[in-house]
């Protein structure tokens, strides 16, 4: 059997890469074009040229919405071609800051070892919200995404579900320690029966919640945790990672960065 051509290894990867990329763009709502870069692997300039190419297909829009680099985000086509069955439409200004958040939380854990050695991957918070099935009157809160690790490995905490929440800005007090609580005793996955949401005597869903802080967060989120007594034990404080801000923001303290 003849080789392939010279290139044409590299021509599929880069393609299965792109297509990645892709499918990242629609669970993430929408990105920024330097962050799609990273989960590319290419240049920002590249990733550009890339959402060009993707524009005049049809799969994608990408405009500024914010300070910094253009957003990009997926039409109806680029939605349907990747299999994922969300809502199209443009990411709302109000959410640029949380989604570049949780977009950088998402890329920290890809590029940990233990993530790429667990085989574990991440659900995200659109495909989450999904799962509720838009119902009217809903009131479970729904983490910015879920850090899912495989049985089969020797991790200490093979086989946990994590949420991970981001706080750009402190809630109160009072809501943060609703919201911990919540995640640290449900038992059923999101979309679930009412009944099953908390079932007493059943193994809670979130093994953990990590908590992804600025600054101006942390001190409201140790407030909660320390609240929730032996609960509180479950919940991981972290500072958030590098390019968590939207462009012209001002960053976090990287002191406590992922210890």
């Amino acid at each position: 059997m003849p080789s392939p051509p010279a290139g044409h290894a590299d021509r599929t990867q880069r393609a299965d890469r792109e297509r990645a990329g892709l499918i990242f763009v629609g669970e993430m709502y929408g990105v920024q074009i330097d962050q799609l870069a990273l989960v590319l692997d290419v240049t920002p300039r590249r990733a550009a040229a890339v959402v060009a190419r993707w524009r005049a297909a049809g799969t994608a829009e990408s405009a500024v919405l914010s300070r910094g680099p253009r957003w990009v985000w997926l039409t109806k086509a680029g939605l349907a071609t990747c299999g994922l069955r969300y809502s199209p439409g443009t990411p709302g200004l109000s959410r640029l800051a949380h989604l570049r958040a949780a977009t950088a939380a998402r890329l920290a854990f890809a590029v940990a070892p233990q993530f790429a050695a667990g085989g574990a991957y991440w659900r995200s918070e659109r495909l989450l919200q999904a799962r509720m099935g838009g119902r009217i009157g809903q009131r479970e809160h729904v983490p910015d995404g879920e850090v899912h690790w495989p049985d089969e490995t020797a991790l200490p905490w093979a086989g946990e579900c994590w949420a991970i929440e981001t706080e750009l800005t402190p809630k109160t007090a009072a809501r943060t320690v609703t919201i911990m609580r919540e995640l640290l005793t449900r038992t059923g996955d999101y979309g679930c029966l009412a009944a099953d949401v908390q079932v007493p005597g059943h193994p809670a869903r979130h093994a953990r919640a990590v908590y992804l802080c600025s600054p101006a967060a942390v001190p409201v989120v140790r407030r909660a945790r320390a609240f929730l007594g032996t609960l509180g034990a479950r919940v991981e404080i972290r500072m958030l990672p590098a390019g968590a801000a939207l462009p012209g923001a001002s960053e976090p303290d990287r002191e406590e960065h992922w210890r």
